[in-house]
């Protein structure tokens, strides 16, 4: 999987990759095949965003974290990501195996 980086008036640190890295570990084992991420980090006064897509399979999935801290914000938005691949993993899960029968058509 090829992780990009963008950090927008803030460094992006070792410790943020690290935890970035371990999450798309985790999510991986969720859906099948994902080819790319982009996180883009991006800090106001007081604020932190971090912006997380993940394309994976055709489907993207995208999602936005606000917080005091970046790895409070990184982690916020990490999560929705997953939240986001087992609901399409449950939704094709629930079209395959619930066909309708050819008999019905």
């Amino acid at each position: 999987m090829t992780i990009e980086y963008t950090g927008r008036h803030t460094v992006v640190s070792a410790k943020l990759k690290q935890q970035t890295e371990a999450a798309l570990e985790r999510i991986a084992l969720v859906t099948n095949r994902c080819t790319s991420a982009h996180i883009i980090l991006s800090e106001d006064k007081h604020r932190k965003l971090a912006e997380v897509s993940l394309l994976c399979r055709g489907e993207q999935h995208v999602a936005t974290g606000e917080a005091d801290a970046m790895e409070t914000a990184l982690r916020q938005a990490l999560d929705k990501v997953e939240q986001q691949a087992i609901r399409h993993k449950e939704r094709y899960a629930t079209v395959r195996d619930h066909r309708t029968p050819l008999a019905a058509l």
